[in-house]
């Protein structure tokens, strides 16, 4: 018979043993959960932990110690862009909800801001001005394509800033924003009274009785539409040939690229894409060709979904490349978003050409090569705001001579 001693000592016993494992369950179902909800494995988790151990401490340092008080929500922003960032490459970034419906307005026809079109120029890593818009405070100003921004209200600025560089010339209009910009070695100041930019996406007109004439400045989800009423303007004014003008589209939507293409291109590959994987993803014309002679302007400010397009018309062609060997940007970019609105815009795979041909860092290269003439930069310079002559574009020039000649055939 166990003593009143010995049973209060087991009772004891009992007591801590079972403390002890339900708090190791406790524990267990805490990891679990955190495993469950976070979708991460058991190695990860270790990792993980050992990294929010540090990124706490660092974070209640600042917040302690710092001069001033910081905002947390931004340090925490400033974490995950930092992630990103470490990835070095211009075209994947985080963005915050705000950021992101910054980036979407340009899609929707109108902003208030200074009316450029920028990018991140891979090479140097400066902001690259692709696009003056007409009728806008940068086209008044003088700004031109090619300018590279290295300053806003004599803050700094380079390609790994594109975000806040963006958003910083965009504000309330009739509001004066100060630019600074590399061009060509020459640094140069504006001062841009910010203003409702209309965003355009393309213009038509005849250049000739025969040659018709489309510039499209970017690839938006009003294009394809646009395109086909243009065409359709066109052909009731008797084109018979046409001259296409992509010079200094910085891209767009890829999806627009894709319908604009099946109306040029013959039924099968426009592009295809590959991830790091391997996996291939194709993208495919239908039976729309527009069947007339083509010629298809470019320049080095020409990216992205453009290239894609002028890439897909020169392997199947169907049509003349005029002007000089495009940007070099083959990337796809997908983006993910979050429950809160922000969203993550990652390179996840390549483009190239139906033959196969890489794009990024490469860029479509013309069957003509035609530089300009220095008397068209000349004008440009002189008289900001103007249309440059067609006579002084050479390369839009040799466009007609080239859609001429097939149309006499």
């Amino acid at each position: 018979m166990i003593s009143k001693k010995a049973a209060a000592l087991i009772a004891i016993v009992v007591a801590i043993f079972t403390c002890f494992f339900s708090i190791v369950i406790s524990m267990t179902v805490m990891e679990y959960n955190a495993i469950s909800n976070g979708n991460i494995t058991g190695d990860q988790f270790g990792e993980l932990k050992d990294f929010y151990k540090k990124f706490n401490g660092i974070k209640e340092i600042i917040e302690r110690s710092y001069l001033e008080e910081p905002n947390t929500e931004d340090l925490l922003d400033g974490a995950l862009k930092g992630m990103v960032e470490a990835l070095k490459d211009p075209y994947s970034y985080y963005m915050t909800a705000e950021e992101y419906q910054e980036m979407m307005i340009g899609i929707e026809g109108s902003y208030a801001g200074v009316g450029l079109s920028v990018t991140v120029n891979s090479q140097d890593n400066q902001i690259t001005v692709l696009t003056v818009f007409k009728n806008s405070p940068a086209e008044g100003a003088g700004m031109l394509v090619g300018d590279k921004i290295i300053g806003i209200e004599d803050d700094p600025v380079d390609g790994s800033m594109l975000d806040e560089a963006v958003s910083r010339m965009r504000g309330e209009p009739d509001t004066d924003v100060n630019v600074t910009v590399n061009r060509n070695g020459e640094i140069l100041k504006f001062t841009l009274t910010r203003a409702i930019v209309e965003y355009p996406d393309m213009e038509h007109r005849m250049l000739n009785d025969q040659v018709g004439y489309i510039w499209l400045y970017r690839f938006d989800k009003n294009s394809p539409q646009n395109m086909k009423d243009a065409i359709k303007d066109l052909e009731g004014q008797g084109m018979k040939g046409l001259v296409l003008d992509l010079r200094s589209n910085p891209g767009g939507l890829l999806t627009a690229c894709l319908e604009i293409a099946n109306m040029f291109v013959p039924k099968g590959l426009i592009m295809y894409s590959e991830d790091r994987y391997g996996a291939r993803e194709e993208f495919k014309a239908g039976e729309g060709k527009l069947d007339i002679p083509l010629a298809v302007l470019v320049n080095e400010y020409s990216a992205s979904a453009s290239e894609v397009f002028t890439g897909a018309v020169q392997d199947h062609e169907t049509g003349i490349v005029i002007g000089k060997t495009t940007f070099g940007k083959g990337l796809v970019q997908s983006l993910t978003p979050f429950t809160e609105g922000d969203v993550l815009r990652l390179t996840t795979s390549e483009y190239f050409t139906p033959k196969g041909r890489k794009i990024n860092q490469i860029g479509v290269i013309p069957d003509i090569d035609v530089d300009d003439l220095q008397e068209a930069l000349d004008y440009v310079k002189e008289n900001p705001g103007k249309q440059l002559p067609d006579e002084l574009d050479a390369v839009l020039m040799r466009g007609i001579e080239e859609v001429t000649r097939l149309i006499g055939q």
